[in-house]
């Protein structure tokens, strides 16, 4: 008979090009325990590795290697290809529930091969604080995706005019994926240094890409402030309400040491117990000796933050439309003036005539 265990850390720094690149590595960390006569006596001598070692591992492999994830693009990046699902809604909506405004600003028309700002506004009240992972109060982060069409990318350093680079400051831009260059992410960052952000955008030259072409396109923006509310695999975060799974009775609230939050006893009508485990950070709302309903909100909605997204369009203008239209516009003026002046003088013809 033996029992196997396995430990796989996921945890990745690469830098390529001054851009942080997260990839996924595998530390496996296995062995097996046969408790048999023949490696009863292998057994007993790492018992000291098993039982003091391996848990230390464990812990420190969870608390390390798990802290650093907490970046809401990520999650979009690693779990879905595209971040717009076919029904037109971000992905990010499925973690971030709470719905806020977010605004895009971009110009209505841009000439090919040319850098122009798109502006997204991430509006929220910044004097309210977060319930972070450990269940203290901390300032809200930011982060928003922008879904340009194809073609449109990030514009180079060398491209960008200096009064943009102004603008943009220090914020670190990143495609979604290698191949989906028109698909920028940001943050998270401070929502109080940066509510207002620039992207700097190089639009397509259909002289040199031959699958662009002049016409009318859509953008699309979602934009988030604060944590979300459930996670990627579906278990719920601290920053959620709680409700309760069964109707009874509340007979025991045990807080949680030293992590922070509660045990909640239920006991049902047919005298079973179920436990209702409370993260830190969101507030009771029931006493014990309460009598609760199935789904009832056993905790307050510590959430202050949500997801929201716009959409807009720009237009590729052909410069020697730009160009036909004012030679148009030259020909009518031109055709007015000459109008006019024959006018006159057709007025002095008729005045001589009379006087003749």
């Amino acid at each position: 008979m033996g029992n196997n265990y396995r430990l796989k850390t996921f945890f990745s720094y690469k830098r390529e090009n001054t851009r942080v690149k997260k990839n996924i590595f595998y530390m496996d960390l296995s062995f097996s325990l046969n408790l048999n006569k023949s490696s009863f006596a292998f057994a007993k001598a790492n018992s000291l590795f098993y039982c003091f070692i391996m848990p230390a591992l464990i812990l420190f492999g969870y608390g390390y290697f798990t802290l650093p994830v907490k970046a809401y693009p990520v999650f979009a990046q690693q779990n879905y290809e595209n971040p717009r699902e076919a029904n037109g809604r971000i992905v990010c909506a499925n973690c971030h529930l709470a719905q806020k405004p977010v605004e895009l600003e971009v110009p209505q028309s841009v000439l090919p091969d040319s850098v122009f700002e798109a502006v997204i506004k991430i509006p929220y009240d910044q004097q309210v604080n977060q319930v972070l992972g450990n269940g203290k109060k901390g300032a809200l982060n930011v982060g928003a995706v922008l879904i340009l069409p194809e073609g449109f990318e990030l514009a180079p350093a060398n491209r960008i005019p200096e009064e943009i680079k102004n603008k943009v400051g220090k914020l670190y831009f990143q495609s979604y994926s290698p191949d989906k260059k028109n698909i920028l992410v940001v943050g998270p960052v401070p929502g109080k240094k940066y509510s207002e952000m620039v992207f700097p955008i190089l639009s397509p030259d259909p002289a040199k890409e031959k699958s662009i072409s002049f016409l009318k396109y859509p953008i699309y923006v979602g934009g988030n402030r604060g944590r979300g509310q459930v996670y990627p695999d579906g278990s719920k975060s601290n920053n959620t309400v709680y409700n309760s799974s069964t109707k009874g009775k509340i007979s025991q609230i045990e807080p949680i040491e030293p992590k922070g939050g509660f045990n909640i006893t239920i006991e049902t009508a047919t005298g079973d117990s179920v436990i209702e485990k409370i993260p830190a950070g969101p507030e009771l709302i029931v006493s014990v000796g309460q009598s609760i309903l199935a789904d009832q909100p056993l905790t307050n909605n510590p959430n202050v933050g949500g997801f929201g997204q716009q959409e807009t369009e720009i237009v590729l203008q052909n410069p020697a439309r730009i160009q036909g239209l004012l030679a148009f516009f030259v020909c009518v003026f031109l055709t007015q003036v000459f109008l006019v002046l024959k006018k006159k003088q057709f007025e002095k013809v008729q005045l001589a005539e009379m006087n003749f």
